[in-house]
Order: C-alpha cells, then sequence, then structure tokens
C-alpha cells in the first residue's frame, strides 16, 4: 500500500500538496479500519473531511469528525482504536496513538513516525505527520444520518449526517466558533453555490446552538440567512485567506473567496 502512496505523490504540484495527499490517504486507510471493526454502526461521519470523501469538497481537511449516533451501549473508542493500529502497522507503518478519552468528546492522535522521512517529505527523520481522530459523544439531537458506498482511494461504506445536517454543523461552527477559520467561509460558499444543496437541518442547528449556549435569537427558516450575514459582516477575510491556503487543491479559487461573493450567495 505504500506503493501506491508513493505513486499518489508523483502527481502533487507542491511538497504543501504532496502532505494533503498523504494526509488524505492515510484517513482513507483510518476510515477503512473503522469500516472494518463496526464503527460505523455507531458513530456518524460529519465536518470538512466527510464533506471531501463523501461530496469531492475541493479542499483538503486535516481532521476526521464523529458524532455518536447509534448503538452507543456497544461504542468503543479504544477497541476502535487498536483496530487502526493494527491495520496500519500490518501495512509497514510505525503508528504511535495519543488519547484522550476523559471528556465529553473523545479524542485521538494517530502518529505515523518517521514516514515524512521516507516520503522524502521532510529531511528530518523524526518529524511526525498525524491525524487527529474526534467523536461527540453527545452530541446534539436532531441529525439525519444516510450511508454512502464512495470510492477515494480506497472503498468505503460510511456513515454519516445528511447533507442538510451537514450544512448544518458548518452554520453552527460560524456562528459559535471563537475564532472563524477561513475553512468555514470556503465551505459555506462550496455549499451555498450549489442550488441543489438543501437548507440546513433547522432542529439540529438549534439543539447545537442551545448546547452551546447560543444568546442569539431562535434560527428559523426566515431569518437563519440574515443572522449568518450579520456575523459575516464582522470577519477579516485577510486573515481567513491565510487560513484556507494550503489546503486548496486548485489555489486559483482563493480569489474567489470574498466577503461580498459570501454576503451574495446569503441573500434570502
Amino acid at each position: 500500500m505504500k506503493e501506491y502512496l508513493r505513486t499518489l505523490l508523483q502527481s502533487s504540484s507542491s511538497p504543501v500538496e504532496a502532505h494533503n495527499l498523504t494526509r488524505e490517504y492515510l484517513q482513507a486507510l483510518i476510515l477503512q479500519s473503522l469500516q472494518r471493526v463496526g464503527a460505523m454502526t455507531t458513530i456518524a461521519f460529519h465536518g470538512g473531511t466527510a464533506l471531501r470523501f463523501l461530496y469531492s469538497l475541493p479542499r483538503y481537511s486535516e481532521d476526521l469528525d464523529f458524532a455518536l449516533e447509534r448503538n452507543s451501549e456497544t461504542y468503543d473508542f479504544r477497541s476502535y482504536l487498536q483496530a487502526i493500529r493494527k491495520d496500519l502497522e500490518a501495512q509497514g507503518y510505525a503508528i504511535t496513538l495519543k488519547v484522550n478519552d476523559q471528556k465529553t468528546v473523545h479524542s485521538a492522535f494517530v502518529r505515523f513516525s518517521g514516514l515524512l522521512y521516507e516520503l522524502k517529505l521532510s529531511p528530518h527523520q523524526d518529524e511526525m505527520l498525524a491525524v487527529k481522530l474526534e467523536v461527540d459523544t453527545n452530541p446534539p439531537g436532531g441529525a439525519e444520518l444516510d450511508t454512502s458506498l464512495v470510492r477515494r482511494h480506497v472503498l468505503l461504506n460510511l456513515q454519516h449526517h445528511d447533507r442538510a445536517s451537514l450544512l448544518s454543523g458548518k452554520l453552527h461552527a460560524i456562528l459559535q466558533r471563537p475564532y472563524l477559520k477561513g475553512r468555514d467561509l470556503y465551505d459555506l460558499i462550496w455549499y451555498l453555490s450549489d442550488k441543489d444543496w438543501p437548507d440546513p437541518n433547522l432542529a439540529l442547528l438549534n439543539n447545537a446552538l442551545k448546547q452551546t449556549e447560543w444568546t442569539g435569537p431562535g434560527i428559523i427558516v426566515g431569518n437563519w440567512r440574515e443572522i449568518v450575514r450579520a456575523k459575516i459582516e464582522t470577519i477579516s477575510f485577510e486573515q481567513a485567506l491565510d487560513d484556507v491556503r494550503p489546503f486548496l487543491g486548485n489555489t486559483q479559487d482563493i480569489g474567489l473567496l470574498t466577503k461580498d461573493n459570501l454576503l451574495g450567495l446569503l441573500k434570502p
């Protein structure tokens, strides 16, 4: 499987893209392990990497985000991680795990030792490449679930939030994240520019806002765009560009990330 990765990297146009491709391939292997161990019957994939894998979002993403949605009595985060370790070590990767499952959001870093050096992406033999996993074990209620068979490097059968619920997750991040990421703004432009994408799952969005102590008004069909527009008006887009630029497959897309474009898409 490392040979596939080496071949994949031959198509990269820059060291940044090579890093992104390497991380994405490892994300695919981790998802494959989660699928094999049965985790996809309990957790649902969401967030930016889900958009990348399921709907070909044209930017790379760093983390694998999940919500515990079903069969919580069979959920076992540490056993999932051990399955990931076993599968990856069988393919020749040197793996270490850093786990924190003492909070509501269980998290882990799957660290790949020496891989960047081996792939000639770093001159430092001890430089680590890590993929972060997070599972919200107390997610807000109201998400609708789908299951999709997709191929991105490997064949995957993924349980995930449906399209309306995925948009709600992004709106919640934009409205409540302490520091807004340019990746959030890029993703929102990507969502809203697709006229066939459904409106947000407002039940999920309101539950998520309540869970994070939202002090604004309730979100309804008639006001969600205006509320998001008001938030966008306060944002520095120059900082946003710096955040998202390293993750874009097509760097020319950066020119489309403007406040005017986003506010125009948010018009009722």
